[in-house]
């Protein structure tokens, strides 16, 4: 009998009603796990979220909501092989699942290091403030708070580990709970890791729950204060910003959708050169790693069109060179797809794509595999395309083959690729290799409008570069148009994607009251003692310590300037400051910082120790 997937919602395990659908091993096809949500009451899950999870997280601070997120990552991380082995059944090798699942956990870690650029307390200022008033009574600031609502993370099948922890990293340092809805595919592996998390008992109850199986009317009950974040296709992504509910809500929706990404060879990179190496290898790579089934693998490839021949040739060995097959066999570079209908509807793209372009690596009917029957699994033959006629020709700009499948296409000169990289309509990313800093310089200015994020790779940076399909925690990942015109991910960016910005306007006392961060012109407080005298919690925001003054002797700073080897002529007294903008000698900044810094010590036998 094959075991239910648990749905886990308003505190406990619970598995939905009826057998659920079937999800069987990418490279077997035996079953593995079945999925169904029926049954559930969604209004009650979001509900349970708003009432439990969203309060528990508010109460925290973003120091410990960030001590919160290293613990699970290292909580995490004590448990990999059980997440490795689950995800041999998704047709990942384990070079893949390395991706999927340590650099989700390591999401957690770069989101937890953030709560050092954050205050100690559960909200924050974003930006400048400015005054207002003449007489300095009156300004204004921008306060971030979290959003009393819930997270609603609609992911994909192809990162079932990434795709959840990248996202649960923002919105939990943020203060907001979250529900994640896995592609049912895969949700097998989310689950697993899920319960891990459950089970640390880490995170404060209903801050994280977790649907597999369909998402029913989820959507009917999200609000003004929810946040939608969907990653797959720009056919369901847009199905799912235009529900009515979101467009009455104005529920904010993001969307990371697939695109057609692309790489660019610079027309001074020649073969037999370590840029021409680097090239081929990033190509193969973005190909051949979790079997194309990346939203960030190259789709097109430009190639200047005196060199075509000589880079599908070098592609097609380089590709030649894959062990294709059983994910567990060490020998094994690339596995299956994730599933067969998977594997179909990248035929049936491809098929489209061959009206206008011919098959010039791989075989679309067979495949030679290592240790595994070809008749079970998801398998399919990396697919080189050509078109020979880019701007004619455009299904390779519209088109998308979600698997190991990209089309290379000849330019004639830089103008040229630059508009050829804008016809995918936005793209999540875009590479060119080049060592010329003007052909760079020209094609990320140029191509920057349609693409979230540009790598320029060469034998400088390669060694330590992360690749053109690698989103970092610190980087927005999203892009405009095709790619779906959202922005997640990037550092404290993401973090306010799940924040109610204000304007606050009022005295700068009051701004300080509400703020806890001293503001210009607020009046200081007697502290009655020095602070050297007080404990640390003694202290308060806006203490202020009046000190003696000191006269500033020109003998003070000629001092300081053969101390400090300063002699600029502005500080020396000797100067004739006709025709300067000096009147006369003036005291070098640093100097009145450190006597600033003097008159404020108190006396070692006043200075009491804690």
């Amino acid at each position: 009998m094959v075991t239910k997937l648990g749905n886990y919602i308003t505190g406990e395990w619970v598995t939905g009603e009826g057998d659920g659908q079937l999800l069987t091993d990418a490279v077997t096809g035996a079953p593995v796990a079945a999925a169904t949500s029926k049954g559930i009451d969604f209004d009650a899950v979001l509900r349970y979220a708003r009432t439990t999870g969203n309060p528990a997280l508010r109460k925290m601070s973003f120091h410990e909501r960030g001590n919160m997120l290293k613990a699970l990552a290292l909580h995490l991380r004590e448990h990999l092989d059980k997440f490795y082995q689950v995800s041999y059944h998704t047709g990942a090798t384990r070079a893949d699942s390395w991706i999927d699942i340590e650099g989700g956990i390591g999401n957690l870690f770069a989101n937890a290091s953030l709560r050092r650029k954050l205050p100690n307390t559960f909200f924050c200022i974003d930006g400048d403030s400015h005054m207002l008033g003449k007489a300095n009574s009156f300004m204004a600031t921008h306060l971030l708070v979290p959003k009393e609502g819930v997270a609603v993370h609609i992911n994909a099948y192809n990162f079932p580990v990434w795709g959840m922890l990248e996202k649960i990293a923002v919105n939990l340092l943020a203060g907001m709970p979250a529900v994640v809805k896995p592609a049912t595919v895969t949700s097998y592996l989310t689950e697993v890791v899920v319960r891990e998390i459950i089970a640390s008992g880490i995170l404060p109850e209903g801050a994280l729950q977790l649907i597999c199986g369909s998402a029913g009317d989820l959507l009917d009950h999200v609000g003004s204060q929810d946040v939608v974040t969907f990653t797959g296709s720009a056919d369901t992504g847009l199905k799912l910003r235009s529900h009515p509910r979101i467009l009455s809500e104005s529920v904010p929706f993001n969307m990371e959708a697939d695109s057609l990404n692309c790489i660019v060879l610079g027309d001074n990179v020649n073969p037999g050169t370590q840029d021409w190496d680097i090239f081929i290898k990033e190509v193969r790579k973005e190909m051949t790693v979790k079997t194309g089934q990346k939203c960030t693998a190259i789709r097109r490839i430009f190639v200047p069109e005196n060199k075509m021949e000589d880079v599908w040739k070098a592609i097609s060995t380089s590709l030649a060179q894959t062990a294709i097959g059983n994910p567990r066999n060490e020998k094994v570079r690339m596995g299956s797809l994730a599933g067969n209908g998977q594997r179909q509807e990248v035929l049936n793209q491809v098929q489209k794509l061959l009206k206008e372009t011919e098959l010039i690596y791989g075989n679309t009917d067979q495949v030679e595999l290592i240790d595994v029957d070809s008749n079970n699994g998801a398998f399919i033959s990396p697919l080189l395309l050509l078109n020979d006629q880019p701007f004619k020709k455009r299904a390779a700009h519209e088109v998308e083959a979600f698997g190991p499948v990209s089309t290379i296409m000849p330019y004639k000169n830089r103008d040229e690729v630059v508009e050829l990289s804008k016809m995918g309509k936005g793209s999540l990313c875009s590479s060119i290799v080049t060592s010329d800093e003007k052909e760079a310089a020209q094609y990320v200015l140029g191509a920057a409008t349609h693409h979230g994020r540009i790598l320029v790779l060469n034998t400088t940076c390669a060694r330590e570069s992360t690749g053109h399909g690698s989103p970092l925690p610190l980087l927005v990942h999203g892009g405009p148009g095709r790619a779906g015109g959202g922005e997640e991910m990037g550092g404290l960016r993401g973090v306010k994607h799940y924040m109610q910005r204000v304007a606050l306007q009022a005295s700068p006392a009051m701004v300080r009251a509400v703020t806890q961060v001293h503001q210009p012109h607020a009046p200081g407080i007697n502290p009655g003692k020095h602070p050297f005298q007080k404990k640390f919690g003694e202290l308060q925001i806006g203490d202020q310590l009046i000190t003696e003054k000191r006269l500033i002797t020109a003998d003070d700073i000629d001092r300081f300037a053969d101390i400090s080897g300063d002699h600029f002529y502005a500080h020396l007294r000797d100067t004739d400051f006709s025709g300067t903008m000096f009147e006369q000698q003036v005291a070098h900044g640093y100097f009145i910082m450190s006597a600033a810094a003097g008159l404020f010590v108190d006396s070692y036998e006043k200075i009491l120790y804690y």
